[in-house]
């Protein structure tokens, strides 16, 4: 049985769809002005892995994810660029598609952009303005009166007599309390706007997903998902409004993920630590990049550095070191090992147990390599099996052992020289032997002899 952590509840709780074996899920997506950083691989990575775990158990899952594709960090950076912003977001989402392919991050089967729902945040805004829960001071503006829902705060259990402390309304603000925020935004000059029936203006960022997600998934579902920086105000603002137009609870379970930190600051381009995801492939291998935030669990923090991302390329060169010189076949035996894969993925996406399986099923793999050959290969792919879930281990042994090669050494040559060594292994010909291993080393060569047969990788 699967449980879930609900940051709702605080409580792990166990699953169950509203309707039957379907999953409905909704996750907050990127705000497309900028490359993704880290930060944001982070979360897309967190939730391809439930995605992938709840197929992988049979749910019948529609999956989810938007994209705020006007706001006003737009705005602002189409400005600088010189551009109209659907240019800059177009070419923004583009990148975002080749990091994901890049870090084998499945497609959502939905990918709403805001400004294809305008209409229904019209529709959403009129029916709190007529239930009361919003207002349209005539400037343009309308806001959400936070103090007339009753469970504002129980996400994330904040009381509005502490968050009116110190809360202040602006010389340009019509609000009627500092805490109401606003549903929709009058235009200003040089913005980019649609009509609507309280004058030119764009929509408020919050009423975007309440929208886009009740549109794609019903009034209620199954999982809302985000980054733990989410949590307030976005995600305590889209229950706020979701539940008080439809009167029905928004979502049964909320999961949010921990954040990239960088010397214990959260990474982020409003502090200007971070990383975009294309930076770091350029340096470190995808997969290596992908194990490393599937390692730790999706809810704790994951300190970047380049100390944790070696141990992550060290961790997959152990698996694929398993993997290298067994043929691929279908996976055969290992069912303990399934189980215990199974009972920690079941256990909130218990990522950090479950990489301890695959480590002892190396482990097992390797004893069996040379007695048992068949055995230790149908445990390869049992290996490949459950390394997919976590979206790794799909690569050929030698391809990923042996990235980073091209432009520092031939293979052609490596591979010449390696049968002139076996050649003078075979003459016993041992001082030209060391010296051609030593001649592969000084080209940062690394060569693995095994039952007759050499493998070579680079040094790390």
């Amino acid at each position: 049985m699967l449980s879930i952590y609900n940051t709702l509840s605080k409580t792990k709780e166990a699953f169950k769809p509203l309707d039957g074996n379907k999953v409905r899920m909704y996750v907050c997506g990127m705000t497309v002005y900028d490359y993704c950083h880290l930060g944001h691989g982070r979360s897309m990575v967190a939730f391809d892995l439930v995605t992938r775990w709840l197929r992988k158990s049979g749910y019948e899952l529609t999956y989810v994810r938007n994209i705020t594709d006007i706001d006003d960090k737009i705005i602002n950076r189409a400005n600088e660029n010189g551009e109209s912003f659907d240019a800059l977001t177009a070419r923004m989402i583009d990148a975002m598609h080749e990091d994901e392919r890049r870090l084998s991050i499945l497609k959502p089967d939905l990918e709403p952009r805001a400004t294809d729902h305008i209409p229904g945040m019209h529709a959403m805004i009129q029916t709190l303005i007529d239930k009361g829960y919003a207002y349209a001071p005539g400037n343009g503006d309308v806001y959400y009166r936070v103090g007339k829902f009753v469970g504002y705060g129980k996400l994330s259990r904040k009381k509005i007599e502490d968050l009116r402390i110190g809360a202040r309304i602006e010389v340009d603000e019509a609000k009627q309390d500092p805490l109401d925020f606003v549903l929709w935004k009058g235009v200003k000059p040089g913005e980019p706007y649609w009509d609507s029936p309280w004058g030119p203006g764009r929509p408020g960022w919050h009423i975007e997903c309440s929208v886009m997600s009740t549109c794609c998934l019903g009034e209620s579902f199954d999982i809302h998902g985000g980054g733990s920086d989410l949590e307030f105000p976005h995600h305590e603002n889209e229950i706020a409004q979701s539940e008080a137009a439809t009167g029905k609870q928004y979502a049964n379970a909320w999961m949010h993920c921990g954040m990239i930190r960088i010397n214990g600051e959260k990474m982020s381009k409003s502090l200007n630590n971070f990383f975009t995801i294309r930076d770091v492939l350029d340096k470190y291998h995808p997969e290596v990049v992908r194990y490393l935030l599937v390692a730790s669990h999706y809810r704790s923090a994951i300190n970047y550095s380049e100390d944790s991302l070696r141990d992550a390329k060290g961790a997959l060169e152990r698996f694929y070191h398993a993997l290298r010189g067994l043929p691929r076949v279908a996976a055969q035996g290992g069912e303990a090992f399934v189980e215990r894969f199974t009972v920690a993925m079941n256990d909130d996406f218990g990522t950090p147990e479950a990489c301890a399986v695959l480590f002892d099923l190396v482990r097992e793999i390797n004893r069996l390599r040379d007695s048992d050959p068949e055995a230790a290969a149908g445990l390869a792919g049992r290996l490949r099996e459950l390394g997919d879930v976590l979206g790794v281990l799909q690569l050929e042994a030698d391809d990923f052992l042996r990235a980073g090669a091209e432009g520092k050494v031939d293979a052609a040559e490596v591979e010449a020289l390696i049968q002139a060594r076996l050649q003078a292994r075979s003459d016993k010909n041992w001082a030209e032997s060391d010296r051609i291993r030593d001649q592969l080393a000084a080209m940062g060569v690394v060569l693995e002899d095994s039952k007759g047969t050499t493998t070579w990788r680079l040094a790390d």
